[in-house]
């Protein structure tokens, strides 16, 4: 089976203002994450994909849109799939995360989350996510391999939650266990499918220097921060 690329979108303007902005349209990605958009469409230049699928949400069409500049070959524009959305969080959607961390649901979200559904008449649960964007992934290698072959590599960009709950599944891992793993704006993860198992090859690369593993500023005190054990849902800005 294909090579499968998965890029998180660059920061977008609702990661550095703490909202969880889930389906909202018009986030787009701030001046960093059009900078982290380039920086990574160059990384993947050499790299032959064939076929480039999005989310239909703004922030990944305009991190996807510098991988199709300037390339030899390749698709001339992303195809959209809804299934690769972000997860439809409900009644949190637009929230600030400070206050979402108050919520009885967050601790569910961060320690049984494959039993987590947001709530309101468009709330989604973890586990739908999963499993569309999971089916999404299947459906399009068996394409690119019939089309392409089977050492083609193709690209999806997506969203934090997303991406994180796709990986988990090729590990593996119950969903439980998803909030291990960091998937940071314009982060690669790399996926190689085969008849009997799927190989994680690569997680969370955002390339270049090490700064983002330095230590975070000291706290200024906020309450309603979330704990250091909580991963952030939506998947948060990344390292500053």
């Amino acid at each position: 089976m294909p090579t499968l690329v998965l890029l998180r979108h660059g920061r977008s303007t609702a990661n550095t203002s703490g909202v969880l902005a889930g389906w909202t349209p018009g986030v787009n990605l701030d001046d960093h994450g059009r900078k982290q958009a380039d920086a990574v469409a160059e990384r993947l230049r050499p790299v032959p994909l064939a076929a480039i699928v999005s989310s239909p949400l703004d922030r990944c069409q305009q991190t996807v849109k510098p991988l199709l500049v300037d390339r030899e070959s390749g698709p001339d524009a992303p195809v959209i799939d809804e299934r690769l959305g972000e997860c439809k969080y409900g009644d949190w959607t637009g929230r600030k995360l400070t206050e979402l961390v108050k919520e009885p649901l967050w601790k569910v979200v961060q320690q049984h989350p494959s039993a987590a559904v947001f709530p309101g008449p468009e709330g989604e649960g973890l586990a739908a996510t999963q499993s569309r964007a999971v089916a999404a992934v299947r459906e399009w290698n068996a394409r690119v391999e019939a089309s392409h072959g089977p050492d083609a590599v193709w690209l999806a960009c997506s969203h934090g939650d997303v991406i994180k709950a796709i990986l988990a599944d090729a590990y593996g891992m119950h969903l439980d266990l998803f909030q291990r793993i960091v998937v940071d704006p314009c982060s690669v993860s790399v996926i190689r499918y085969a008849e009997t198992r799927p190989f994680v090859v690569r997680v969370n690369d955002i390339g270049g220097e090490l700064t983002g593993l330095l230590p975070p500023p000291k706290s200024t005190g906020d309450e309603d921060r979330t704990s250091d054990s909580d991963a952030v849902v939506g998947g948060g800005a990344g390292a500053v």
